[in-house]
């Protein structure tokens, strides 16, 4: 296969800011450590609201775009896929991505501005509350830009927020369809509770139909099988479909990787935690990298957890040090 993975998703423009979220959160009328979907203007609102106390940092994100740039960071032959605006923003957006992945099939539209996420980074304890206003990532009509990508890929990695908008979850759907008919694998990251709430019936035909692979956190395994003990949720998820490979993150905890009837608890690397945006999508990367290497899953799982910490450990979704994870492989 040319491509080790092609990713599709939402792609947004992150701005990424430390605050002292002890009243702020709910002064703005935020759920802290959620993410929520706004307008343009409510997001503008918040923004101006929180530059006033410290200047965001901005950074290509979009949870897929984030697991392709860890991707490609690590070594392994990744592109993505999305729409941004043709606006100031979706041009850094794409010069951001190409210094942070080495490749991209983005589509620009005029129709409408690009999507982006302030993420509220608390300054207590690292936790994330994050507000996101799609514009341009969310009416992507299809997938037609991408499909020499999506036949010519080991796995095709998709982001459960890609799901929200109608025309963009029509063409996921294809894309899955078409990974799948070239003989590739799908992958997808649940990436919210909200996701599973939103498209209960949609999320589940694609684990049914589609998905080889599939990541979650403690609460979106909770919800989709109405389970509160993981290994339960997770061996009850394992056996959807034709899913070869479930993964069960539980933050400080580790996480849970199901592979056939086996499942194996790969540990946390202890960090000094700064931001906790991107982990998850970090953690999909490390993974995605090493099961297209041939890894064991649980290889693959203690990589992913490395690169989880490792992001943790800094601003920004995506490590940009290519000795440090090249260290992290390594130690694998």
């Amino acid at each position: 296969m040319k491509w080790d993975v092609a990713g599709m998703g939402n792609a947004l423009m992150d701005a990424l800011a430390v605050v002292d979220d002890t009243t702020l959160i709910a002064e703005l009328g935020l759920q802290r450590g959620v993410m929520q979907l706004v307008d343009h203007q409510r997001w503008m609102d918040i923004y101006n609201v929180v530059r006033k106390q410290r200047d965001p940092e901005f950074h290509s994100g979009g949870s897929c775009a984030n697991t392709i740039a860890a991707i490609g960071w690590l070594g392994g032959r990744a592109i993505y896929h999305g729409q941004v605006g043709d606006d100031q923003m979706g041009h850094l957006y794409a010069r951001l991505l190409s210094n942070a992945c080495g490749g991209h099939a983005l589509r620009f539209t005029k129709e409408a501005a690009t999507g982006k996420c302030l993420a509220l980074i608390s300054a207590v304890d690292a936790e994330r509350t994050m507000c996101t206003d799609l514009g341009a990532a969310v009416s992507l009509p299809d997938f037609q830009g991408f499909r020499d990508e999506l036949a010519s890929t080991t796995i095709g990695h998709f982001e459960g927020y890609a799901l929200f908008g109608e025309h963009f979850r029509r063409a996921v759907v294809g894309a899955m369809e078409h990974v799948a008919a070239a003989g590739g694998k799908v992958s997808i990251d649940a990436s919210d509770p909200s996701v599973i709430r939103a498209v209960p019936d949609t999320f589940l035909e694609i684990l049914e139909k589609y998905a080889s692979v599939c990541f979650l956190n403690e609460e979106e395994a909770t919800r989709l099988t109405g389970r509160d003990d993981p290994r339960a949720a997770l061996r009850d998820v394992t056996g959807m479909g034709s899913l070869e490979i479930v993964v069960v993150k539980l933050g400080a905890r580790g996480s849970l990787v199901g592979a056939g009837r086996e499942i194996f608890d790969i540990p946390v690397r202890p960090v000094h935690a700064v931001d906790t945006t991107g982990a998850g999508d970090a953690y999909a990367g490390g993974f995605l990298y090493g099961l297209t290497r041939g890894w064991h899953p649980a290889r693959c799982g203690n990589l992913a957890s490395g690169i989880a910490g490792l992001t943790c450990s800094q601003i920004g979704a995506v490590v940009q040090d290519r000795i440090r994870l090249a260290a992290l492989v390594a130690e694998m």
